[in-house]
């Protein structure tokens, strides 16, 4: 990293990977109503290997409440039922021939609490990743004024400081907002 823009570039990177990481976190979350997410990247076994949920069956919502899962492949049906059950998403997996109905329970009080929470949790953890993000900018931006023969002026270097926390601010007020928004969701009944 010698030059301002790519440590700027770089840092960017880090925060936009952290931040979808956390939007993707999120939809696996469960609000009030049904969704594909919440099951989508579901690990199973089968063919001798670990694969996503949705790479192996149509996940579709019929009803609010309800998931409905069809393998591409009838006979991975108990494998796709065992991955529900150890997912220990409190649904009861309900085998129908070569489907998997998902009946989703109210979520309680206590329920919805605890899922905000988890969510508040996700949103320090990307916080935490993209802080890193900047101290690592940071970082490299001190190495290039001391490096040997360079050339970049102090006020440069101080101005890149002064970018890289405006990319910090703008990447945790994603990140507030996103965690924002799914609580919200996940409280509304």
């Amino acid at each position: 990293m010698n030059d301002p823009d790519t440590i700027l570039l770089t840092a960017e990177e880090h925060m936009e990977k952290a931040l979808d990481y956390l939007k993707n976190e999120l939809r696996g979350v469960r609000t009030g109503r049904a969704s594909p997410a919440l099951v989508e990247f579901l690990k199973v076994e089968c063919y001798g290997s670990t694969t996503d949920l949705k790479a192996i069956a149509a996940i579709s919502v019929p009803e609010p409440t309800q998931l409905l899962i069809k393998p591409f492949d009838a006979s991975i049906v108990s494998a796709i039922k065992t991955a529900i059950e150890k997912a220990q998403m409190g649904i009861n997996p309900m085998v129908e021939g070569k489907q998997i109905r998902l009946m989703l329970p109210a979520m309680s009080t206590d329920r919805r609490q605890k899922d905000a929470a988890r969510v508040k949790k996700m949103g320090e953890e990307a916080k935490v990743v993209v802080r890193n993000a900047r101290r690592d900018a940071n970082k490299h931006a001190d190495a290039l004024s001391k490096a040997p023969g360079s050339h970049v002026p102090e006020d440069e270097i101080k101005s890149l400081k002064e970018e890289i926390q405006a990319l910090l601010e703008k990447y945790e007020g994603e990140v507030d907002k996103r965690v924002e928004e799914k609580s919200k969701e996940i409280m509304t009944i």
